[in-house]
């Protein structure tokens, strides 16, 4: 593994869905966490501000993106999308999806106010998720923390929990594919079987080799998947924050990539 300063921060998330990066605050983030090359990549949606594959912003080279969470049968994973461009097959896919966030927003607000007898003071819009839901709950008179509230409350084994729609791997694929110019697995390692999630990587372009877990891995996995399947090496922060650079491809993976991205 390169261990090389990251030149690009490749996954990041705005308030187009659960971060708190706005557009405008984009470039001035990217320059205080040393890069000026990044990737917008909001769940399951690609951001209303961004018109073109790739765009300049106050000297900061953004890629547009998406991170799309698929079923792929024994296993849920993560997508990434770059250098989007708006096809119908991903705009379908996208707007359902979003119908189904926004529902399950709603009922899952209903089970924790029912649930806790506290009323949450939430806007709900496209782009919700959990997050925005816990920090209701944190910022409410309920007895839970943001942590709290998905360990308790709104999590996956939690009362209020309420499961979403997905697509499947294949048709999620399928629609990245027509209308991306690269698309790749995010964070391997933050699945329960790293090895049968890289193996979904015969289908696709590119990995995410840097990325911030925050506890050991087995780098030597994605490294032989990187070879075996003839994959791009790519990487970034998955801010929800507004600190970037954190992670990232160096600059010999990054050329590879920026080769492959339309305008890059």
């Amino acid at each position: 593994m390169d261990d090389s300063p990251p030149v690009a921060d490749l996954h990041l998330h705005t308030t187009a869905s659960d971060g708190r990066l706005t557009i405008d605050a984009l470039p001035d983030a990217a320059r205080a966490g040393g890069v000026d090359v990044v990737a917008v990549t909001d769940h399951d949606r690609y951001h209303p501000e961004l018109d073109a594959p790739v765009v300049e912003r106050d000297g900061v080279t953004v890629v547009r993106g998406i991170e799309l969470r698929v079923d792929a049968g024994d296993r849920r994973v993560d997508l990434l999308g770059y250098g989007l461009r708006e096809r119908p097959a991903l705009v379908e896919t996208v707007e359902r999806l979003q119908r189904n966030r926004v529902e399950r927003a709603r009922e899952i607000v209903a089970a924790v106010e029912e649930e806790t007898g506290v009323r949450l003071d939430i806007d709900i819009h496209d782009g919700v998720g959990r997050p925005h839901v816990a920090r209701a709950i944190d910022a409410s008179e309920a007895p839970y923390d943001y942590q709290g509230a998905f360990d308790e409350l709104i999590g996956a084994d939690g009362p209020c929990y309420v499961a979403r729609e997905l697509p499947t791997f294949d048709d999620g694929v399928a629609a990245l594919r027509d209308a991306c110019d690269v698309v790749g697995l995010a964070h391997p390692f933050r699945y329960r079987d790293p090895a049968g999630a890289l193996e979904l990587c015969a289908d696709l372009d590119a990995v995410e080799h840097y990325y911030p877990y925050g506890f050991d891995v087995e780098a030597d996995l994605v490294e032989e998947a990187v070879e075996r399947y003839g994959l791009l090496a790519t990487g970034g922060s998955d801010a929800h924050d507004e600190t970037l650079g954190r992670a990232g491809p160096p600059e010999t993976d990054f050329a590879r990539f920026a080769a492959a991205v339309d305008g890059l």
